[in-house]
């Protein structure tokens, strides 16, 4: 059974939304503001979090900032905003969905449930992957290289995990950008520019060595183990 927390301060779209995951088979929780809801997350650890943006205190964009500094958990942006920018912004902050208010009941429990997969599909079968430089302990997020560890952020670590369960093919930037960002429009192609060029300083051996990860001009990225 999944576990869904909601975070939104009208406590009747709490009700209706617990009612309605509750009645398909999820566990739910709940929490009437950011820094409540925050504390839930960090005690719980639920599967998907829906989070409203307009909330008093500590609003949506905050609590998605503060969750994405330590977790890569599914995020369902939930607001009566509908314009195109604020879906943008949703999107670029690492949400996965953005749901309008109104919405319609099916809707929500669909692009719930569709986050859930792509969240599933997207983890690795194996627990644990080595070659003769790098190391992931899938589980517990565990990375070293050349026998250091390595501090990586959720994309950051997506974005390992693409390049180990495929190496030695060249990766586009439109393919990192799907596996990665899990949708090729909430990204631009700079940004996978940007993310690779962190993750390989972080993997570059301490004397300055060359990261495993090679950049091949104007096709995209290789990762060569070690």
């Amino acid at each position: 059974m999944s576990c869904v927390l909601v975070v939104d301060d009208d406590a009747d779209i709490r009700g209706l939304v617990r009612e309605l995951l509750e009645r398909s088979g999820y566990d739910v929780l709940d929490a009437p503001e950011g820094n409540e809801g925050l504390r839930v997350f960090y005690a719980k650890q639920p599967d998907l979090v829906i989070l409203d943006v307009s909330m008093p205190g500590l609003d949506g964009w905050g609590v998605l900032e503060r969750i994405r500094e330590l977790s890569d958990v599914p995020v369902v942006m939930l607001t009566a905003r509908a314009e195109e920018l604020d879906k943008v912004r949703g999107l670029r902050s690492g949400a996965d969905d953005y749901v309008t208010k109104p919405f319609g009941r099916q809707e929500l429990l669909a692009r719930v449930d569709a986050a859930l997969r792509r969240r599933r599909s997207g983890e690795p079968d194996a627990e644990r992957y080595a070659d003769g430089f790098v190391t992931i302990d899938f589980p517990q997020r565990a990375v070293t290289a050349g026998g250091r560890p390595v501090s990586l952020t959720p994309l950051e670590f997506r974005l390992l995990t693409a390049f180990v369960r495929n190496p030695n093919p060249v990766l586009s930037h439109d393919q990192l950008l799907d596996i990665a960002w899990g949708d090729s429009g909430g990204a631009e192609r700079d940004q996978v520019k940007l993310y690779v060029g962190y993750l390989r300083r972080k993997l570059s051996s301490a004397d300055g060595g060359d990261s495993p990860i090679e950049t091949m001009r104007g096709f995209g990225y290789r990762y060569r183990p070690g």
